[in-house]
C-alpha cells in the first residue's frame, strides 16, 4: 500500500448507520494521528473534546443533504437512476450522474431526454469535461426543485449501503441549510454531547456551508465546482485563532476547501461567498486550516491528495495501514480520522 493507492476489503466496508450496529453516533472509532510527534492513538468520536485543547476552533459545514436520486427512464423503457450534484456557475444547468444497478452507465449519448417521475424531464447536453461519468444537464420539473425532490427524490446511496435508510441517516446533528447532494460525512459523528463538551472545555465551534456534489469520483478525477460560503464571523475567529496560537480544526474536506478557497497567499482569512473550483494538493498545501477530521477515503481518491497536503505522504501511509490492520470502517457510516500537527 502507499498513500494514495491500496485495497480496501470487503468486510471494512460500513453497511449500515452506526445506530443499526448498536452504536450511537458518537461511538464510532476515530484514529488520532499527530504530523510533528508521529503518534498514533484509538479513540472514539466522543473523545474529542479531550483530543483538542482550549483555544482551538472547529469549523463545520452546516449544507443539508437533499434527497438528490431519482428514477429516470430512457426511450428503452431501460431504468436508470439519476444523482443530482451541484448547480453550474452561472448557468440553469446542474451536473447529474446516471447509475444502473449501483454502477454508472455509460451508455447515454448527449441530446438524449430522459424522463422523470411526476412528469419532469431531464435532457443530457454535453459529457463534462468530456468524461463518460459526469453530464451537464438541463431539467424540466412541475415544481420548484426543493418541493419536487421531497416528494420525488430520496437520499444517494451505493452497493456497499444495505437497507432503505431515511434522510435523517444521512445529515448531521447540525445541518441547516439544504444543498448537498451528499452528506459531508466526517461530521456525522459530532453529536449535540460532543458540541456542548467541546464548547464547554473552551473549544469554538463556528460554521460555513459547502454544498457538496457526488462523491463517488474516479480515480485522478478532481471535485466539481461546489458553491460555498464563509461567513465573517468565522473568518474572523479563523484569524484570531491563530494569532492565539490555537489550532483551525476543520470537520471535512469541504470545509477545508471553503476555508482554503477564501485564504490570501499570506494565510490571512477573510469572508467569502460563491464557486469554488479549488483542488488541494501537497504541492500547494494549507494555509488556512491546520488538522482535520475526516472519514476514510478511497483508494486513489483525489481526497487523499487533501490529506498528504494537511498532514504529509508519511503520516497518511501510516495511518492507512494502522485503519486497515485494525478494523476501521469506510464511507458515510464508518470510522473517521483526525490528523492533527
Amino acid at each position: 500500500m502507499s498513500a494514495l493507492a491500496f485495497e480496501l476489503p470487503a468486510r471494512l466496508e460500513a453497511h449500515a448507520p452506526p445506530e443499526a450496529r448498536g452504536l450511537e453516533r458518537d461511538e464510532v472509532r476515530m484514529l488520532v494521528t499527530e504530523r510533528v510527534s508521529g503518534r498514533v492513538a484509538d479513540r472514539r468520536a466522543r473523545d474529542l473534546p479531550d483530543v483538542l485543547a482550549p483555544g482551538d476552533l472547529i469549523v463545520i459545514n452546516t449544507s443539508a443533504t437533499i434527497p438528490a436520486a431519482l428514477r429516470a427512464r430512457r426511450a428503452d423503457g431501460t431504468e436508470l437512476d439519476l444523482h443530482l450534484s451541484t448547480a453550474l456557475p452561472d448557468s440553469d444547468h446542474r451536473l447529474v450522474e446516471l447509475r444502473r444497478d449501483g454502477a454508472a452507465f455509460r451508455g447515454a449519448h448527449a441530446g438524449e431526454r430522459l424522463s422523470l417521475p411526476g412528469g419532469g424531464v431531464v435532457t443530457l447536453c454535453a459529457a463534462y469535461l468530456g468524461g463518460a461519468r459526469l453530464w451537464v444537464a438541463e431539467l424540466r420539473l412541475p415544481a420548484p426543485l426543493e418541493a419536487y425532490l421531497a416528494r420525488h427524490g430520496r437520499p444517494i446511496r451505493y452497493r456497499h449501503i444495505d437497507g432503505d435508510w431515511p434522510l435523517d441517516a444521512f445529515r448531521t446533528v447540525y445541518a441547516t441549510e439544504p444543498g448537498s447532494a451528499e452528506m459531508p460525512s466526517a461530521g456525522r459523528p459530532l453529536s449535540e454531547r460532543v458540541i456542548t463538551a467541546l464548547v464547554a472545555r473552551g473549544i469554538t465551534v463556528a460554521p460555513i456551508v459547502l454544498h457538496a456534489g457526488v462523491s463517488s469520483l474516479e480515480a485522478g478525477e478532481p471535485p466539481g465546482p461546489e458553491w460555498f460560503r464563509v461567513p465573517s464571523a468565522t473568518a474572523r475567529l479563523v484569524e484570531a485563532t491563530h494569532e492565539g496560537a490555537g489550532r483551525v480544526i476543520a470537520v471535512g474536506t469541504t470545509v477545508v476547501r471553503a476555508l482554503e478557497s477564501v485564504v490570501s497567499g499570506d494565510g490571512r482569512v477573510a469572508a467569502g461567498a460563491g464557486w469554488t473550483r479549488l483542488v488541494i494538493t501537497p504541492e500547494r498545501g494549507m494555509r488556512a486550516v491546520d488538522g482535520l477530521l475526516t472519514g476514510w477515503h478511497e483508494p486513489e481518491s483525489s481526497h487523499l491528495d487533501l490529506l498528504r497536503a494537511v498532514g504529509g505522504a508519511d503520516l497518511v501511509g501510516r495511518s492507512y495501514r494502522a485503519a486497515l490492520e485494525r478494523g476501521y470502517l469506510w464511507h458515510e457510516f464508518g470510522d473517521v480520522h483526525l490528523i492533527l500537527p
